[in-house]
């Protein structure tokens, strides 16, 4: 896959992406709590996010974060959440990216949506 995908493409789907997720009813308030409001928080925010997708599907090693941990933070998430974002990740990919490459990143986008919604709300002792 890292020889497929371009940073542009990632760079194209994450703006779709979070351009929906701001004006999503259940998801908008989620993010906008945990990012802020203003145009710089979100530049950086989806600059982050490039990052990771460009880590996972071109194995560049640009991301160093926690994402368990950012999301562990949230007031309001909730585990059906978790599908509303991948069905809006998914369609932005369908749209945004050649069929084959958009699959591998739904394939990436479901694990990483199951691993994060078992850590948060489905750990031993929670």
């Amino acid at each position: 896959m890292s020889e497929v995908v371009s940073e542009a493409e990632i760079a194209g789907l994450v703006a779709a992406f979070y351009e929906r997720v701001r004006a999503h009813p259940t998801l908008a308030p989620i993010f906008a709590a945990a990012i802020g409001e203003g145009e710089a928080e979100w530049a950086a925010h989806e600059e982050k996010l490039c990052r990771f997708w460009s880590s996972l599907m071109r194995r560049s090693g640009a991301y160093h974060g926690d994402p368990y941990g950012a999301h562990l933070r949230l007031p309001g998430l909730t585990p059906a959440m978790f599908g509303e974002w991948l069905a809006l990740f998914e369609a932005c990919a369908a749209e945004t990216l050649p069929p084959e490459t958009a699959q591998a990143f739904n394939d990436r986008a479901a694990r990483v949506a199951r691993s994060l919604r078992i850590g948060i709300f489905e750990r031993i002792g929670a």
